[in-house]
């Protein structure tokens, strides 16, 4: 009972707008004119947040599920250089894979197969439940950051 209940909340912590916008609220409607813009005064575009928040949730994923997975470079294969989207579908295909890989992880979150408080056998200490709790505070974090950003280009509220 008491695992149904930390497994549910896992799932509404990683998909929720509870306390704050949600991922899809965050970046839909943003015009592709502005997805590469850095505002005045802010070190990344939407486009780089949207980058960095699909490239860490990824890892995190892959740290989970695959035991030979290599943890990129910091910072260099988290954050893209370029604060523009390399094609004119990049922005559309980076919100698909975020939301790909985010349910990959509400449905490891949901699996009673795996022990929440179970080190991560090819991990350093990790558990399970700490890295779906890094994955959700992450990108809380950052989808503030990038609703920020929207604000400061004059591109908030989504239309």
């Amino acid at each position: 009972m008491a695992d149904d209940a930390l497994r549910s909340h896992l799932v509404r912590l990683l998909t929720w707008q509870d306390a704050h916008v949600s991922f899809e609220g965050a970046v839909q409607g943003l015009s592709a004119s502005v997805q590469g813009v850095r505002p005045e005064g802010a070190p990344y575009s939407p486009w780089q947040l949207l980058e960095h928040l699909r490239l860490t949730q990824l890892d995190i994923l892959e740290f989970c599920r695959n035991a030979a997975h290599e943890e990129p470079r910091w910072p260099d294969d988290y954050w893209p250089t370029s604060p523009k989207p390399p094609t004119a579908d990049a922005w559309e295909r980076s919100v698909a894979s975020y939301l790909e890989d985010r349910a990959a992880l509400v449905r490891l979150a949901e699996d009673p197969g795996v022990d929440l408080f179970a080190r991560i056998p090819h991990g350093t200490g990790q558990t399970y439940l700490r890295e779906l709790l890094l994955a959700a505070d992450h990108s809380a974090y950052h989808v503030g950051q990038l609703v920020l950003v929207r604000r400061l280009l004059g591109a908030w509220p989504a239309a």
